[in-house]
């Protein structure tokens, strides 16, 4: 067993609901376990400024239920650059911090791969993203909230869109994933869910809006993820207006609010699993790994790994949009 006896925790990147859950078994699971357990604030940016406070049970009390992360969040440039990553170890070494539990995403572990690697110094990594594109684990921490946060928006346009003969085209997040848009355009009936990962072919859907129109058709939502290859809602809509005139339609961009909000019971579930598993496996002498749960059982995929693949899409959901948007 490697003699750690202080373990540091940091959020870094775009935040997620259910990282308090995650800092929160953290926190927790270290004492438990004879550790001390300390905050960076503000990820590798707050390292190398060195914001970091001890934190006991209490300070992480009544936040399993909040949105965003207690330690905050921010991104680093400088911890880009071999000076910054020094100015990090030293306040790590100042602090006597042994090792340490990240959340984030590709760039975190990216970030934590090399420090790692530089330092020799133990991390662990936990899946904190809402993209839920990270390889080795099923579900990401934030991304079951994200896609119930857009069922929600999306049914209440739809009744608006009902009321009014309106096609709705909503963009969601996923700059190079389509796992919110997928899943939360089955959820909602979508006519057409358009994502990065299957070329958007116009001309079909203006024959299938014209199509649907002719059927007495006037209303509808389309979900488009914000890295669609047609370049997004706007463009999109651009070409729906000139082509199918009929259409009243309308552009929803839900933007940063599939960020926010209380996590659902599935991630505070998951975040709380995964950190507490994060604080065991540094006392067991693992690093470099991110923790995850594929197959409702515990994973370690290594930094370079995770980094270099990506989830795939189902092509079974997929195929059950297809099918049951026609």
């Amino acid at each position: 067993m490697p003699n750690i006896k202080r373990i540091g925790v940091l959020t870094s990147g775009g935040d997620a609901p259910g990282m308090n859950a995650a800092i929160r078994a953290v926190v927790r699971t270290g004492i438990y376990n004879g550790l001390e357990v300390y905050g960076i604030y503000k990820g590798y940016q707050g390292l190398i400024q060195g914001l970091i406070e001890p934190m006991g049970s209490r300070s992480v009390s009544n936040i399993i239920q909040r949105g965003g992360t207690i330690l905050k969040t921010a991104r680093s440039e400088e911890f880009r650059t071999p000076e910054g990553r020094k100015k990090a170890y030293d306040n790590l070494v100042k602090h006597g911090i042994d090792a340490m539990i990240v959340i984030g995403g590709d760039g975190t572990f990216t970030g934590a791969s090399i420090f790692q690697n530089e330092f020799n110094f133990p991390i662990v990594g936990l899946p904190g993203t809402i993209d839920n594109d990270l390889y080795g684990t099923d579900y990401t921490i934030g991304y079951d909230t994200a896609v119930n946060t857009v069922v929600e928006a999306v049914d209440k346009i739809r009744d608006t869109a009902d009321s009014h003969d309106r096609l709705f085209i909503i963009e969601v997040m996923g700059r190079d994933a389509g796992f919110i848009a997928l899943r939360s355009g089955i959820a909602t009936g979508a006519e057409k869910i358009l994502i990065p990962e299957s070329p958007t072919y116009i001309n079909e859907l203006i024959e299938k809006l014209r199509k649907d129109y002719s059927n007495n058709k006037t209303s509808g939502i389309i979900i488009v993820s914000e890295g669609d290859d047609f370049g997004g809602a706007f463009e999109v809509a651009k070409v729906i207006k000139e082509q199918c005139p009929q259409y009243e339609s309308r552009v929803t961009i839900l933007g940063h609010v599939q960020r926010g909000g209380s996590p659902s019971a599935f991630d505070r579930v998951m975040a709380s699993a995964m950190g507490f598993q994060a604080v065991l496996a540094l006392k067991d002498g693992v690093r470099g790994v991110m923790v995850g749960s594929i197959n409702r059982k515990v994973s370690y995929t290594p930094f370079e790994k995770a980094i270099k693949h990506h989830q795939t899409i189902s092509m079974e959901l997929l195929e059950i949009a297809e099918v049951l948007s026609t």
